[in-house]
């Protein structure tokens, strides 16, 4: 691969191994724990109520098989650094820049909800005054060229950064549940009368009180709830001892979504019955306001806040790693495969965020935050389903074409081609699941602009010069 170890100009410079295991763990984390958790909690309960917990479930262990895949893929072959290197690998040049640009427009689509979600939490430091778009412009530049300045420095600052921002978000959560537990243990009593028990997840209309339909609503935002968590995989060129390291990220998801979503929320929808939740305002901001505890919802907005930017952190990293990938494979411009004196790329960087300030330009086409945020959302998560669907597709390629190197993994992905059909066949229905709601079918109907785009890049641009 184009990736070798070499000491000649920056221009062929090569990533560097600064990420310790105390990053990588809590990048990992970080990942897990989206501003889709903070943010679209509180909508995904009003569709689908109390099976919010089955969802979060389902999609956790569909996303962990994923992971699974992927972490056999890069330890498979050390010199594969990201999925743009075993996709391009396994099924063709094609597949590499497909998945690589794919990824990219992933995070900046992200981004751009982060900028939405950054400027809607904002609001309540206004005296919960909607800002003008003018506003709004000047605070999303502000929050680029603050995360633009992180990623520039070097490598390790964006490590050390992502780790104090995931360790925010977890002890907020854990600060949540115990708070939440209190409550329910002393017998709590909400404004609106309501008695914090666990008997709400299932006495009002029971586990599917929405019924089908509503069940299946509630899965768009819980699947974006899950995206990043593959972060681990664009880390790994850039993480210390990965044999070791990387199984340990990646076999903590499980536990990670138990605790962080699925009991989170249960003690959410234990002092608030479903039904009650406001799907506008955030569920764990709402909890401690409830809790009477002094400036909490002052904290929390804090914390969220905190969440988006390691959102945005982790995203800027993400399409400077990949678009550096996609250089290197000839698949890009060339100067976004050079690193700056700090091994960082750094005109990868200057290009995703110009990209990111043009999508701030959204607040004026849409000044509605919230449905911003959906359509942002909604986008994203298609294109990340394209993204795990390409992992999965490489590893059934590799599983039939390098059985050598499938028997000597120490960490096969469990249950083999099985579970890779299983995880197609559920990511495929999502699909369908997102064409049922009018505001998702609409980023549904615009996603299929960006695969011609792709097909005009690629055959028009970069094809004739595959090696």
């Amino acid at each position: 691969m184009s990736y070798q170890n070499t000491n000649s100009s920056q221009e062929k410079g090569d990533l560097q191994r600064s990420l310790s295991n105390r990053h990588l763990q809590l990048i990992a984390i970080g990942g897990a724990i989206g501003t889709g958790l903070f943010m679209g909690s509180g909508k995904t309960i009003s569709l689908a109520g109390p099976s919010i917990l089955i969802i979060y479930m389902i999609i956790g262990f569909m996303v962990f098989c994923v992971m699974r895949a992927l972490g056999e893929l890069l330890l498979s072959n050390l010199q594969y650094k990201s999925f743009i290197d075993f996709s391009t690998d396994l099924i063709g040049p094609w597949a590499g820049y497909f998945v690589g640009w794919t990824y990219w427009l992933c995070w900046i689509t992200i981004g751009i909800a982060d900028l939405s979600a950054i400027i809607y939490y904002l609001q309540f430091f206004n005296g919960g005054m909607p800002f003008t778009p003018e506003e709004g412009v000047m605070i999303s530049i502000a929050a680029i060229v603050f995360i633009m300045g992180l990623n520039l420095v070097t490598v390790k600052l964006f490590g050390e950064m992502e780790f104090w921002f995931a360790l925010i978000k977890i002890i907020a959560i854990i600060v949540l549940i115990a708070v939440g537990l209190w409550m329910i243990f002393t017998g709590f009593t909400s404004d609106a009368g309501a008695v914090a028990s666990f008997t709400h997840i299932w006495s009002h209309g029971g586990l599917f009180p929405t019924g089908t339909m509503g069940f299946l609503a509630g899965f768009q935002i819980a699947i974006f709830a899950f995206v990043g968590v593959e972060l681990v995989g664009t880390t790994a060129a850039e993480t210390k001892d990965p044999e070791k390291n990387l199984p340990k990220a990646v076999n903590s998801i499980p536990v990670r979504i138990i605790i962080f979503y699925v009991l989170a929320l249960l003690i959410v929808m234990s002092v608030t019955p479903w039904n009650q939740i406001d799907p506008n305002i955030s569920p764990f901001v709402n909890l401690f306001s409830q809790a009477g505890i002094a400036a909490a919802a002052i904290i929390m907005n804090l914390v969220v806040l905190s969440s988006v930017m390691s959102s945005m952190n982790s995203g800027v990293f993400s399409t400077s790693r990949m678009l550096f990938g996609l250089s290197r494979e000839q698949q890009g411009p060339k100067a976004f495969g050079r690193l700056n004196k700090r091994a960082v790329p750094a005109n990868a960087l200057y290009f995703s965020a110009v990209c990111l300030l043009l999508g701030a330009a959204l607040q004026y086409f849409v000044p509605d935050t919230v449905k911003a945020f959906t359509l942002a959302t909604t986008l994203s998560t298609i294109l990340f389903i394209c993204v795990w669907l390409i992992i999965i597709w490489s590893y059934i390629v590799y599983y039939k074409t390098r059985p050598e190197l499938h028997a000597q993994s120490t960490f096969k992905l469990p249950g083999g081609l099985f579970t890779c059909w299983m995880v197609i066949i559920f990511f495929i229905s999502m699909i369908y699941v997102l064409s049922l709601e009018s505001d998702t079918l609409q980023a549904l109907m615009i996603s299929p602009i960006w695969f011609v785009i792709l097909l005009i890049g690629y055959f028009g641009f970069y094809k004739p010069k595959q090696k």
